[in-house]
């Protein structure tokens, strides 16, 4: 490939590849005469580990290709002439250089403080109610299900925002990750999720008798899969195949896909819309189930 391609720039913002090889132009040529060979290897970088494991595959493979092309070309007496099998491989890491880790951490901490602050908190949001006696004043005031849903999402949806913006100012000033994508796009991108968030934790706490009960089904049903199964820790690739599988169904894992886009890779919506579906659609059907099972509790 030409790495100066725009379209090779942009399937690496896409995903649509991870890893690129640039070959010479005249590579028969240098094989012919035995001339020394050098070989770019242009590989995603955004997540350091996945990034150099491909880029050690790439360059175990590309050896083994150029002994076996000399071979080929000359026998087997090649290996044993000085300085027969000369290939120099350069590895370059795009979107992260320097393969800084907390490039990879920094993002997922925002999926992670999210779920902690809108998802878990809202499970008990309800529960609270049933526990300390209060519900019974929900129950015959003229307030609409829908009415205290918002009243009761609204402020963990003000404070999961006030929590991404310190999550991205320390980004900024601590750890120094890049924002190279549109702020305006992460923000809303962010706001999605915490609605997403919010939606999982009605559900939990419309279906939860208890506070400890509400608590645990949100600490294993989507705490523990947020660290997991999204690929904040381990990259998805080296996931058993079930594993993959389930890993579609947890949210955090198209908003890391989104938040890295925009941070690490400037990747805008048109990059990005498919996993922006992949959080809306859920979303829209959360909401209406935990609307529709309190109202079917107020009503008894």
């Amino acid at each position: 490939v030409d790495p100066t391609d725009a379209n090779v720039a942009g399937w690496f913002a896409a995903g649509t590849i991870r890893q690129a090889i640039v070959l010479p132009t005249d590579v028969d040529r240098r094989l012919a005469r035995r001339e020394p060979l050098s070989v770019q290897v242009i590989t995603d970088g955004s997540d350091p580990n996945a990034g150099s494991a491909m880029a050690s595959y790439a360059e175990a493979i590309l050896r083994r290709w150029h002994t076996e092309a000399l071979v080929a070309r000359h026998g087997p007496a090649v290996l044993r002439q000085p300085d027969a099998v000369r290939i120099d491989v350069v590895t370059r890491m795009r979107f992260n250089p320097t393969m800084e880790s907390a490039q990879l951490f920094v993002p997922g901490l925002i999926a992670l403080v999210l779920t902690i602050v809108s998802a878990m908190m809202t499970a008990i949001a309800i529960t609270r109610e049933k526990e300390l006696g209060t519900m019974e004043l929900l129950l015959v005031s003229p307030l609409r299900p829908s009415t205290i849903v918002l009243g009761k999402m609204v402020p963990y949806a003000a404070l999961g925002m006030a929590n991404v913006g310190i999550v991205l100012g320390a980004a900024q000033v601590v750890f120094h990750v890049p924002i190279r994508g549109s702020v305006a796009l992460l923000l809303a991108q962010s706001a999605l999720y915490i609605v997403t968030t919010l939606a999982l934790g009605l559900v939990i706490s419309t279906g939860s008798r208890t506070q400890r009960a509400a608590m645990l089904a949100a600490l294993g049903g989507l705490l523990l899969p947020t660290i997991m199964l999204s690929g904040f820790i381990f990259p998805i690739d080296s996931l058993p195949t079930p594993l993959k599988v389930v890993s579609n169904i947890v949210p955090a894992r198209w908003f890391l896909v989104i938040v890295r886009g925009i941070m690490l890779k400037g990747a805008g919506l048109a990059v990005l819309w498919q996993e922006t579906l992949v959080l809306a659609g859920p979303t829209s059907l959360l909401l209406a189930v935990g609307i529709r099972r309190l109202n079917v509790r107020l009503d008894a």
